[in-house]
């Protein structure tokens, strides 16, 4: 069974993945991981328009986020995760193939790919989730109880006004998310309450179809 977890940055998506691996014994993957590679192997003259967000991110999420719109930032996202799309993809067809289980997750999982995977490699061998988040003040708040080692919020960002600007980036892009979700017939989570009991209502979804 291929497992397909995807939405915005900050939505357990790793967490999730990482869980079912261990629940399950298989492998997993973080789809940033196929997108470095794809990186490395892309002309640097491209690099600019393939993957515009991590072009222009830079090391200060203050500088970054004053000089980007929230609606900008995503649209760099949805942008730059279609590079990996052939990756993914191909990780799908490869595992299968070969009958092993596997988990692949990230920004770059769209309820798009997602929906093209099922389609060609079927239901019963591929299962797509996606995580998203909407409540703005909870998640300020609970960006600062992290305890995520070297978290990118916490450690890029030093003005406190930055923390709401992410927030509002990834309440829209998880509308994104939703909207397309919809539109495939696919699984949503909201991530924003209750996340362990989140967890394994994720879980006992995947385990039931």
């Amino acid at each position: 069974m291929i497992y397909l977890i995807g939405g915005p940055p900050k939505c357990g998506k790793t967490t999730l993945a990482k869980k079912l691996a261990q629940e399950y014994r298989i492998s997993w993957i973080s789809a940033d991981t196929l997108q470095n590679i794809v990186w490395a192997y892309s002309p640097k003259n491209d690099h600019a328009s393939l993957f515009p967000h991590s072009y222009s991110r830079g090391e200060s999420n203050d500088e970054f986020y004053s000089k980007h719109s929230p609606r900008q930032i995503i649209k760099n996202y949805i942008a730059q995760g279609k590079t990996s799309y052939d990756a993914i993809s191909m990780i799908a067809e490869t595992y299968l193939a070969d009958k092993d289980d596997f988990i692949v997750e990230g920004y770059q999982v769209t309820p798009e790919i997602a929906d093209r995977i099922l389609k060609k490699l079927g239901k019963e061998y591929v299962k797509a989730v996606f995580l998203i988040k909407s409540d703005e003040q909870k998640f300020i708040r609970d960006i600062h109880k992290s305890t995520t080692p070297a978290d990118w919020i916490i450690r890029k960002t030093k003005n406190e006004a930055t923390f709401g600007l992410i927030a509002t980036m990834i309440a829209e892009y998880s509308h994104y998310f939703e909207k397309e979700a919809k539109k495939y017939g696919l699984e949503i989570f909201n991530m924003d309450n209750g996340f362990e009991n989140q967890l394994k209502a994720i879980e006992m979804n995947l385990r039931s179809k």
